[in-house]
């Protein structure tokens, strides 16, 4: 009698109970938590799947893909796709399963990162290998909504520093003081970063803006 080939959820479960741990050895420096990346998972679980003839072919079935400015005005594309995974066994038959990944990049690797989360959570949750926390990507930045008004602020007083000879290391520092630590770079509020370039005119007997403003509008 020939051997008889087992099924892909036996030739699986076999990948799984091989498959016991893997440690979190990659940090993410942002949010200072430990994790395991996609190299590190595939590096484990790879030569198990070869081993027990169990071979996982992917198929992207949607993407979602948006564009945004970082706090540090950076500019993004964020991308959210769906996978499904089929998975095949020695004997032929199979199973598939559908996660999905999330990333952002501010080249042209986003779609990759996302699929790369996507298999990661796959093959973590279908092998079932252990974690303690959750598992999120290696890189991460703070989204903030964009305001001209206070850029326009920001160059306004950053123009001013030049001329009274103010460095810029010191405005950032008065501001944050002013702003309950609030980075200059992030404000949102024209109105807050105003109010140094106004202080600024008072304490070196500066004209106000506004009425710099009116000079320079009436020489144009």
């Amino acid at each position: 009698m020939a051997d008889t080939k087992p099924t892909v959820v036996e030739a699986f479960s076999a990948v799984m109970a091989a498959v016991q741990a893997i440690g979190k050895g990659e940090y993410n420096k942002d949010q200072r938590f430990h994790f395991r990346g996609i190299d590190t998972v595939t590096d484990a679980v790879g030569p198990v799947l070869r081993e027990h003839g169990v071979v996982i072919l992917p198929t992207a079935e949607d993407i979602e893909v948006e564009r945004y400015q970082t706090a540090r005005g950076t500019a993004m594309q964020g991308v959210i796709v769906r996978m499904r995974y089929t998975v095949f066994g020695p004997a032929g038959d199979s199973f598939s399963g559908v996660t999905f990944g999330q990333a952002s990049d501010a080249g042209d690797k986003a779609v990759a990162k996302a699929q790369s989360v996507a298999y990661r959570v796959f093959l973590l949750q279908g092998l079932t290998i252990p974690t303690n926390e959750p598992d999120p990507d290696a890189s991460s930045h703070e989204r903030v909504a964009y305001s001209q008004a206070a850029q326009d602020a920001r160059n306004e007083l950053e123009a001013l520093c030049r001329e009274l000879g103010i460095h810029p290391r010191t405005a950032m520092n008065d501001f944050a003081a002013a702003n309950n630590g609030l980075d200059i770079r992030d404000a949102t509020d024209p109105g807050s970063i105003r109010a140094l370039d106004a202080r600024y005119r008072t304490e070196h007997g500066t004209a106000p803006a506004d009425d710099r403003r009116a000079v320079d509008d009436q020489g144009a």
